[in-house]
């Protein structure tokens, strides 16, 4: 038996001609793309101590911070830092100090720091310390972006195996680009790059990947129900069809990240709203991107001969 579903976030039957803005969608995503590109070298990425090395320091004062007060006693004990921010609520407090030589120069680092804030503000506790070599940082970025690399290489592989080579450039096209408005945003808004930014893009290629995995089934199914119908309207037609899923699972997940991107610490913060925009992302560029790579990719070259044939061309949606 059948049943309804009572909530649709698209009206049933649509017939919305996708294909008619490809143009405006590729060149949006063009700008986009190459716009991110020169946020990436300029003003660069705001990289944590994963990626850039150094000491971070979290701190907790018997009150609400004085931040004033604080780099004023850090200065006057001749402590360099990159940074004096707050981490969480009004009485705690980030402090990032730069790479230091070995093991025993951190030590006394940290022990400088020590005593400069118990002059400064008696009574506050370091909560944790947290200090990464240079050769290590260097090491982690690299593994960071082999990670990526790999990623788009296995989804190539994938997509390729599973569909026609059109399928797959198109896919991993779009994912590059979609990676690069992440890239972007992050160097925009300064949230934090490290190792859980790296493990937000890579969860963004994921369910950007299985976007469009959905849609190119469904072409897919499509080429071979409607052998003689133009393969733009085709595009259409296999949108239309499964946009009710599209938009259905990409707001259940965006209203999953949307509380944990407002209520969560830091960490999970940034996460989550990496995650909200690559939703957004992800979602558009498969009907806006994805699709229109396809179209121009495979008109004339996508097969229609590996299942039963269909005797009537006309569209039918699905309910």
């Amino acid at each position: 038996m059948f049943i309804k579903p009572r909530l649709r976030l698209a009206p049933d039957q649509t017939h919305f001609q996708f294909m008619k803005g490809r143009f405006l969608g590729l060149l949006v995503s063009a700008v986009l793309s190459t716009a991110s590109v020169v946020l990436f070298f300029y003003p660069g990425l705001n990289l944590g101590i994963d990626f850039s090395g150094g000491i971070v320091m979290q701190v907790r004062t018997v009150g609400p911070a004085d931040f004033a007060q604080i780099r004023a006693a850090l200065t006057e004990a001749h402590i360099h830092t990159q940074g004096v921010q707050r981490f969480g609520d009004a009485s705690e407090v980030l402090i990032r100090l730069g790479t230091q030589p070995n093991e025993q120069a951190t030590q006394q680092a940290v022990s400088q720091v020590r005593a400069a804030l118990e002059k400064a503000a008696p009574g506050t506790r370091i909560m944790r310390t947290d200090a990464v070599g240079a050769s290590v940082s260097a090491e982690l970025f690299r593994n960071g972006l082999l990670a990526l690399g790999i990623s788009l290489l296995m989804i190539l592989a994938y997509i390729w195996f599973r569909f026609e080579w059109q399928f797959a450039v198109g896919a991993v096209a779009t994912l590059i680009l979609d990676v690069t408005k992440a890239i972007g945003f992050l160097a925009i808004t300064r949230i934090e790059f490290d190792l859980v930014m790296v493990a937000a893009i890579l969860t963004v290629l994921g369910y950007s990947t299985n976007d469009k995995v959905v849609v190119y089934d469904r072409v897919r199914e499509n080429l071979r129900k409607y052998k003689t119908m133009p393969l733009r309207e085709l595009i259409d037609l296999s949108i239309n069809e499964t946009l009710n899923r599209t938009l259905g699972t990409s707001m259940t997940v965006f209203l999953a990240s949307l509380p944990l991107a407002i209520f969560g610490a830091q960490s999970i913060s940034g996460f989550a709203t990496i995650m909200l925009f690559g939703i957004v992302v992800g979602t558009s560029s498969s009907i806006f991107i994805a699709a229109p790579i396809l179209l121009f990719l495979g008109e004339q070259r996508l097969r229609r001969d590996a299942a039963a044939p269909v005797t009537k061309d006309s569209p039918a949606m699905e309910p």
